[in-house]
């Protein structure tokens, strides 16, 4: 019996975890100048630089755009930039909920580096993040390709088309983990 109780606990633990979606505590967010600090030099990739150029960097912007509130006013949204339905995806600030839940990440950031990273706060040491398995262990998700993406990147969003992507077999998807980073990655350049 209390093995049982035990195990329901721990498997309540588990599934709310997986629905509040990335893991990590969005009070422990530090945002994109934080990040900028030590990942815009040439030398070690220009991960910030890579970031700003993709659509992730400008997801917050798009919801300005005439398309984007056309969808809106589908959905009964007045202005998609202040809408928590469209902010939990187009802004790390929200953490994948409909409420903002920092002030440490500026909305207007769009997806930024711990929407695909994990919250900052106990990996953005230099000591920690020289250390790949420290890093690792304090929170950090690298390479940051399954886990996070499919939180925003489903058949859920308003914008979705199942057959968006050709995958190499040949099969239509939504969404394929492979193009997509590839649109993306900012890897660190080899010492």
């Amino acid at each position: 019996m209390k093995k049982a109780v035990i195990y329901s606990i721990g498997l309540t633990i588990v599934v709310a975890s997986s629905a509040m979606g990335q893991a990590g505590d969005p009070a422990k967010l530090i945002g994109t100048k934080k990040c900028a600090m030590c990942h815009k030099k040439d030398e070690t990739g220009n991960q910030f630089g890579k970031w700003q150029a993709t659509a992730h960097a400008h997801a917050y912007e798009l919801l300005a755009t005439e398309e984007a509130k056309a969808v809106g006013a589908k959905l009964g949204i007045d202005n998609p930039q202040t809408s928590g339905k469209c902010l939990k995806c187009h802004s790390t600030a929200y953490w994948f909920t409909e409420t903002k839940q920092t002030e440490a990440v500026a909305v207007e950031d769009g997806v930024s580096c711990e929407s695909c990273h994990g919250p900052g706060a106990d990996y953005k040491s230099k000591a920690i993040m020289e250390n790949h398995t420290d890093a690792m262990a304090a929170g950090m998700v690298y390479p940051a390709k399954e886990k996070s993406c499919t939180l925003c990147h489903n058949d859920t969003g308003p914008t979705w088309k199942a057959d968006r992507y050709t995958t190499a077999s040949g099969e239509k998807t939504g969404f394929d983990v492979v193009q997509a980073y590839e649109k993306i990655k900012h890897d660190r350049p080899a010492k």
